[in-house]
């Protein structure tokens, strides 16, 4: 979908090339309309057994695949608030970010870009329980894993095995 509506004076929008790129712009405010990536975080969470936990989305995109826990920052949040927040409200466990394992850029079809802030959680306490927007929550291997749903989750899910592995030599 494509915005129409200034979102300061409701006046039709263009496109005009501003600024060295084509953006929408509003010719009655003659405001440019910027379009940032949306914020984003998820999280490892791993356990004893040294398997990461994966939440099953009940919502679309990709409804019935799995992923880690996550979602979008709030207003007035900071990226790790989010996380946890998160976290709690699709698993049911709270815990403490131990580091960042690096942010992404995501293709969305519907935000176009998602500006992703990955973490590994440690440790987690709780009760597991499937919430929000999750059919279903378990722990799996590395060599277990099911099918991700997005390509900057399994990225994470990568870098913390390989950070992992570095510090047990």
């Amino acid at each position: 979908m494509k915005k129409k509506y200034c979102h300061f004076c409701s006046g039709h929008l263009i496109e005009k090339l501003w600024e060295g790129r084509v953006r929408l712009f509003c010719n009655h405010c003659n405001m440019p309309i910027y379009e940032n990536p949306t914020p984003a975080t998820c999280l490892v969470v791993p356990d004893n057994k040294d398997r990461v936990l994966l939440v099953k989305r009940s919502v679309d995109p990709k409804k019935g695949y799995w992923c880690l826990p996550g979602g979008f920052m709030e207003l007035g949040e900071t990226p790790e608030e989010s996380a946890l927040r998160e976290l709690k409200e699709e698993t049911g466990l709270s815990g403490e970010i131990s580091s960042l394992l690096g942010v992404v850029s995501a293709p969305s079809a519907l935000y176009d870009t998602i500006l992703m802030l990955g973490y590994s959680v440690s440790p987690s306490f709780g009760t597991l329980i499937a919430g929000d927007d999750a059919s279903d929550v378990a722990y799996f291997h590395s060599h277990e894993l099911p099918e991700i749903a997005f390509d900057s989750h399994a990225k994470f899910i990568r870098i913390y095995y390989a950070n992992s592995r570095l510090q047990n030599t």
